[in-house]
């Protein structure tokens, strides 16, 4: 068979059943191919949305989401969603176009070193240079991609690698010398950790988006309840343990909510799962839970005590590690180690209530805490929720509790705007029975506005939220607490009308100015069964308190005081900021 007929055969082979991609001329011979075959291509109308979409079916469903685009600028298109999906471990399988094995290097029409773009930030790439590799290739990049810590593999794919004829085989086995990822932590750490744990006063479990690549949940959620301790989590680990649950103190961090930074800073046992110690997670790391002892539990040893000095590092799988270490901790009780005691959640639950903010709000223009307190109230826990970058995503993490691992599915170490619209379209291709809200900002969603034409011709009734204030809102905010109020090219002035536009691809279009509106609104566009867009006009003048770059995660600017009690309400503690950017 030929190369782009065995592309297609080994993809099918490993269960891919949908690709996202725009096709150029060096994928003329494969896209011949998809021409007559059963696997189903989305054509997206930019090619970083199709690495978008192909990351949100990943996040949604656990398996690996397949892009393609051609080669040159195809390529380059892509970058930004391969290394949004390496920041955030996410297994996708990027296949892009080059020009012919004999004119690479050559500077030929349309040529780039995708190899090169995309060392860095895959998890690993592959160039065919002959037909009969292909198979080999396929097949090693699934096991890559969605193997030990998860990540993106680039594919580059010359011409004539795709037209060249070889006889096809299915008994090839896959062979990669050094890649043999731990799974099971060390008894001897688990151990150390264990007695380290039942011998704190004050534990605290941080749970990073490892915990939801590995399944592990259920084990979170015993952990916490056999050692009774409240658990934060990270962006990416959102999810992993329910919001709505007592011992659940929120997101830590640079945005965190003050009772999870303030917790982290008191604890003297920190127990880190699946997280990678970001900047925006510790704040500045000489003053990181300095009280605590650390253990932290990973499958990629390169992050163990990469950022943060560990205690007590466990090389492992999230889920068979906590498995491990629940039954090491049993044993101990039962010779009656100590432990925390309920005095310590008894004081985070006091904290938790004395900062819980209120949702509330009969304010024209609408307060962003108004709008998600309606979208929390009209869907179900099992709806999925893709957000964009900036203020939208971080009031969506403060007031929109998750319940559910994969149902929120936001762009975290690159912070990439325009995410938020494509994940959700690749989300609702992967699991088209759940609901898909995309909550954006406008300037994310205008850079990726053309695919409501994707939405449209597909019939993928994705709802997508504008938050509309006319303004990079993060950059933005940033400016009036620390640069003195300069807005500096933040505001975007004109931008279309929003539900014109959606009207002008094909797409419902709807706007929201009042309090009440979004969830009658929301309701409706998820019963139609359409794909819709929502204008929600929203004050342009609300921000979150946050700490600010190299502070300690304790240090919070636009703090809250209280400015009015409503009755039967916890008072609500207003953000403040004073007239200096106080």
């Amino acid at each position: 068979m030929k190369g782009s007929e065995a592309i297609i055969k080994s993809l099918q082979d490993q269960g891919v059943d949908v690709v996202f991609g725009y096709p150029g001329g060096v994928l003329l011979p494969l896209y011949d191919e998809l021409y007559d075959s059963d696997l189903k291509h989305i054509l997206v109308r930019h090619e970083q949305c199709a690495a978008h979409a192909a990351d949100g079916y990943a996040r949604a469903s656990g398996k690996v989401g397949v892009c393609i685009g051609t080669s040159g600028p195809g390529a380059t298109n892509l970058v930004t969603g391969i290394a949004t999906a390496h920041m955030d471990s996410s297994p996708i399988l990027a296949i892009a176009g080059q020009v012919a094995t004999g004119l690479i290097g050559r500077d030929a029409f349309q040529e780039v070193d995708t190899l090169g773009l995309t060392m860095p930030i895959t998890k690993h790439n592959f160039q065919a240079m002959h037909a009969d590799e292909i198979p080999g290739i396929i097949k090693s990049s699934f096991y890559i991609a969605n193997t030990g810590r998860p990540g993106p593999v680039a594919i580059d794919l010359p011409k004539d690698v795709q037209e060249e004829e070889f006889d096809y085989k299915n008994d090839f086995q896959i062979d990669l010398p050094g890649y043999k990822p731990t799974k099971k932590g060390h008894p001897l750490q688990i151990k150390k950790a264990s007695n380290l744990i039942l011998n704190s006063k004050k534990p605290v479990i941080l749970a990073g988006g490892g915990v939801i690549i590995s399944e592990s949940s259920d084990e979170l959620m015993e952990l916490s309840k056999v050692i009774n301790a409240p658990v934060t989590t990270t962006l990416m680990g959102k999810g992993s343990f329910s919001e709505d649950h007592p011992l659940s103190i929120g997101m830590l961090g640079m945005h965190g909510r003050k009772v999870a930074n303030m917790m982290v800073d008191e604890c003297d046992c920190l127990i880190v799962i699946g997280c990678r110690f970001s900047d925006r997670t510790t704040g500045k790391v000489d003053e990181f839970a300095p009280n605590a002892k650390i253990i932290q539990i990973d499958v990629d040893p390169a992050e163990i005590g990469k950022n943060v000095s560990i205690d007590v590092p466990i090389v492992g799988d999230a889920k068979i590690v906590m498995s491990s270490l629940i039954k090491a901790i049993e044993k101990l009780k039962q010779k009656k180690q100590s432990g925390s005691s309920s005095k310590w959640t008894k004081y985070i639950s006091d904290f938790k209530i004395n900062c819980t903010p209120r949702l509330s709000y009969e304010d024209v223009p609408l307060k962003p805490q108004q709008v998600i307190k309606e979208i929390r109230n009209t869907l179900d826990d099992e709806t999925i929720v893709t957000t964009d970058v900036g203020q939208n995503q971080m009031w969506m993490a403060h007031y929109f509790t998750t319940k559910i691992p994969r149902t929120f599915l936001s762009s975290g170490g690159l912070g990439t705007m325009g995410f938020g619209f494509p994940a959700a379209m690749g989300a609702k291709v992967a699991l088209p029975e759940n609901d898909v809200v995309a909550v954006c900002g406008d300037g994310g969603f205008l850079m990726v506005s053309q695919d409501l034409a994707t939405i449209k011709e597909y019939d993928i009734p994705v709802v997508i939220c504008v938050l509309d204030n006319r303004y990079l809102g993060m950059v933005a905010q940033w400016q009036k607490l620390f640069y003195n109020k300069r807005i500096s090219h933040t505001r975007l002035g004109e931008v279309p009308d929003f539900v014109k536009l959606a009207e002008a691809y094909g797409v419902k279009g709807e706007r929201v100015k009042k309090p009440g509106e979004m969830e009658e609104t929301l309701k409706s566009a998820l019963k139609s069964g359409e794909p819709t867009l929502i204008d929600v006009v929203i004050d342009p003048d609300e921000i979150l308190p946050m700490v600010p770059p190299g502070c300690g995660i304790t240090e919070i600017v636009g703090e809250y005081k209280v400015e009015r009690e409503v009755p039967g309400e916890i008072p609500y503690r207003a953000p403040h900021i004073g007239e200096d950017g106080d």
